[in-house]
């Protein structure tokens, strides 16, 4: 176990061997990153909310609870469901570079990576996903579904990831005073159990609720946030401190609304975002597993590791070689989820042997700049999932507001060869990447997870541990995983390590000799460790009405339902 894995293991939730059971209701059901955030999903779902408000109920007080690793000025790409229709719709929730962005800057002064501060932001994209998801989907108002979010603003009690979260980045909160000021009260990381609050944001979140109360609907909320206060604030701390974001980027933001990617496997309909993210990775990595050959494998064994292992490599080889923002390139979507591509690529998988395209490197993975993730569904059906994210440690905190505006341009490229090189008016590509499995007939199961480039890689072992070897969904959460890092990480400074592969421990001794026996750089995840990823998941079955519940006891994920 390397040094910072024990450090993470320290404050990782659920160290034990101790199981929870499926949570199962009948009426509404849901599950997040936080059991706070889950708690306040299921009040609106009580008062009659649908799938749509609870969502973004708990989206919003993930970026209150989570305020680590989940901003309110952040990114929130959701996928959703009508039950009426059977449409799965997708709102991208994913901001633009400012006009004024300059990577000739970057090549020229930081040796072609992309610094940590101002110059990093993007127009915030979550507000508008929310308020659009609401307008679009939803029947409440924005600022009924805030008010669970206010309230923990206010206060809540410091839980132990949060805490240490805080702690291991304590040296870069210190770097700015408003970040300090809110996560280092008193100069220091605030302990386990004591109560943490964040006025600014609380009076944030007000201000979009009063203003939506003076000028409608939604619309006043919107206004509060794109071409108000809010948005005056953030721009000029930008103009006074270097930064590039301007009024006309943040006026002029919206968030696209699109049919999802959909790709059928084994009589499962797959839905994920589009290309701008790295969702269809997760539809590639399905088109390399034949499912009779999968389940003769046999669950977590050697033959079945060493596949999933190499069916991922080649699904993020796709990724850096052609996703990015389809406004500004041709992304070959429908070839790379055809049969015919899919048949070619399986060719490259050596059951014996591991690919490694360069010698393996000791470097350790970095610490994924992470997310959290919502899954809802209502009592007519409608199934929510939703992936908010955006760190408060590496940007500057909006001095008055609470809020470290999307830092989202950390997943960019200063390579002009790079497909997700950076440009004006240009989307990052994304790792938060939300997901929803449909067996017409049978379930329907919204999925996701947090951990940067692990999130498909965690939501393909749980979703396989579901539709094909029939697990439930607390047992298929919490099933020990794997992670490969032989591909250039999403975060600056875009880290490869060739051949790298991690697996938590509760995999057996004579699997792991095994794969290290096939060329795989092997090292030992700890046990429960977050890094793995905490897949949350609903699978609702449409021939009794059960809702089933998984939350991923590696965080604080929750499930609650009736």
């Amino acid at each position: 176990m390397s040094d910072s894995d024990s450090v993470s293991a320290d404050f990782s939730v659920g160290g034990t061997s101790a199981h929870r059971p499926t949570l199962m209701g009948t009426q509404h059901m849901v599950v997040a990153g936080h059991y706070g955030a889950a708690h306040a999903a299921f009040t609106i779902l009580e008062a009659g909310g649908n799938a749509v408000d609870a969502g973004v109920a708990a989206g919003i007080a993930l970026g209150v609870l989570q305020c680590d690793i989940v901003n309110v000025a952040g990114v929130a790409p959701i996928i959703l469901r009508e039950a009426k229709t059977g449409q799965v719709q997708t709102i991208a929730g994913l901001g633009r570079w400012p006009r004024l962005a300059d990577p000739e800057r970057f090549r020229r002064e930081n040796g072609g990576h992309i610094p940590d501060g101002l110059l990093r932001t993007v127009v915030p994209a979550a507000p508008d996903a929310w308020i659009t998801a609401l307008k679009r989907f939803g029947t409440m108002s924005f600022g009924e579904v805030a008010q669970p979010a206010i309230r923990f603003a206010d206060s809540f009690p410091m839980y132990p990831l949060l805490a240490g979260m805080i702690q291991l980045h304590e040296a870069e909160y210190r770097r700015w005073g408003s970040n300090a000021a809110i996560y280092l009260p008193g100069g220091h990381a605030p302990k386990i159990g004591t109560i943490f609050r964040q006025a600014d944001l609380a009076r944030t979140l007000r201000y979009m609720v009063d203003e939506e109360k003076a000028k409608g609907r939604h619309e006043g909320a919107h206004y509060a946030f794109y071409k108000g206060d809010i948005a005056r604030a953030i721009t000029a701390y930008h103009e006074t401190n270097g930064g590039w974001m301007r009024m006309d980027d943040m006026a002029g933001y919206s968030s696209d609304v699109a049919p999802a990617v959909t790709r059928i496997w084994n009589g499962v309909e797959v839905s994920t975002c589009g290309p701008w993210c790295q969702g269809p990775v997760l539809l590639q990595a399905l088109s390399l597993l034949e499912p009779h050959r999968v389940e003769q494998l046999g669950h977590n064994s050697l033959a079945y590791l060493h596949l999933l292992a190499e069916a991922l490599k080649l699904a993020f080889a796709d990724r850096e070689r052609y996703y990015g923002d389809p406004r500004f390139v041709d992304v070959p979507l429908d070839l790379l989820l055809s049969e015919q591509y899919a048949t070619g690529r399986r060719k490259l998988i050596h059951s014996d042997k591991a690919w490694i395209t360069a010698a393996p490197l000791t470097a350790l993975p970095q610490l994924p700049r992470d997310t959290s993730y919502v899954c809802v569904i209502d009592r007519h059906g409608n199934a929510f999932s939703a992936t908010p994210s955006d760190v408060s440690f590496d940007s500057e905190v909006i001095p008055g507001t609470g809020l470290a505006p999307s830092s989202r341009g950390s997943q960019s490229w200063c390579d002009p060869a790079h497909k997700s090189v950076l440009a004006p008016g240009k989307r990052p590509r994304l790792t938060p990447n939300p997901a929803l499995a449909v067996k017409p007939g049978e379930w329907v199961m919204p999925f996701g997870t947090p951990g940067g480039d692990v999130q498909c890689q965690a939501m393909l072992q749980v979703l396989l541990n579901i539709a094909l070897f029939d697990m439930a969904p607390q047992d298929a959460v919490e099933a020990p995983r794997l992670a490969t890092y032989s591909f250039p990480d999403s975060f600056e400074p875009h880290q490869e390590i060739p051949g790298r592969l991690n697996v938590e421990s509760r995999v057996s001794p004579e699997i792991l000799d095994g794969l290290r026996a096939k060329g795989h750089d092997l090292v030992q995840w700890p046990d429960w460790t977050w890094r793995a990823g905490a897949v949350c998941a609903i699978v609702a079955d449409q021939k009794t009405g059960v809702l089933s519940g998984g939350a991923d006891p590696r965080r604080p994920s929750y499930a609650v339902g009736w």
